[in-house]
């Protein structure tokens, strides 16, 4: 099969990519060039965060210094973050806004929850570390061909709010871990309060920073499809939201739009 020709990296476009995106877990595994790599550490130098207030350090590294990988890329991107307060969330949120450019410059990635990096790359960090997305050139196809390949939940089953199609949309087609989509959103057009469902108890257990992280990845969905439709975004924490569901769902966070 004929490689994925890689264009000079240009297109900063990120909204369309939400509805063709695909997880890449097949790569060449020559190294992309230093003028590419360049221009993915100045993107990755100016993600936005959540959270101001969270301090975050990103690192490229090679496939030889990542361990415990089943399907090997030619690079990486290893997340680091301060241990505090949504700290997780914020990682999701702003390491999707690489899964979407990437995919608009024809280049595969993928979040990989297991793999970890060697002990050299952590203790170069002062800062702890989170989560890894691989990357590089696809040996498969880069894009779904239509939004019916999406195996997704309907959006009745995400929220309760009547409208804002457009926006819940594209949180619905949002990345998660095993596609678990544990994301769930109340609220109206001007406010939506953002919760992680009960995805069950073994789940919740093993994979409870990926659940935090998988809601980050369908709120940046969100804030971007706001901005494509001119809507202005905030996000705040909001302490009346964590009783405005039952027990089953744990308040993340709240987009003013």
């Amino acid at each position: 099969m004929t490689l994925q020709k890689i264009k000079p990296m240009e297109n900063y476009d990120l909204y369309p990519m939400i509805f063709k995106r695909k997880s890449i877990r097949t790569y060449d595994m020559v190294p992309l060039n230093k003028k590419i790599l360049q221009k993915i550490s100045d993107f990755l130098n100016s993600l936005q965060p959540m959270y101001d207030d969270i301090i975050t350090e990103f690192k490229i590294i090679p496939h030889n210094q990542v361990k415990r990988t089943m399907r090997k890329a030619p690079h990486y991107i290893a997340a680091f973050s301060e241990n505090k307060a949504h700290y997780l969330t914020n990682i999701g949120f702003m390491l999707q806004q690489m899964n979407l450019f990437f995919s608009a410059n024809e280049i595969g990635s993928c979040w990989q929850g297991i793999p970890q990096p060697i002990k050299e790359v952590k203790g170069n960090s002062n800062l702890e570390f989170v989560i890894l997305m691989a990357f590089g050139k696809a040996k498969k196809t880069l894009y779904r061909m239509n939004k019916s390949e999406f195996i997704r939940k309907p959006l009745w089953k995400i929220t309760d709010i009547t409208g804002m199609k457009e926006l819940l949309e594209a949180a619905r087609l949002a990345p998660s871990s095993t596609n678990s989509q544990p994301w769930y959103f109340t609220g109206n057009e001007n406010t939506i309060h953002a919760y992680i469902g009960n995805t069950g108890l073994l789940r919740r257990f093993f994979a409870k920073n990926l659940l935090q992280i998988d809601v980050g990845i369908a709120l940046y969905h969100m804030k971007l499809a706001a901005e494509h439709f001119g809507r202005k975004v905030t996000i705040s924490y909001s302490p009346t939201a964590q009783t405005t569901l039952s027990k089953r769902f744990t308040y993340i966070t709240t987009l003013n739009i």
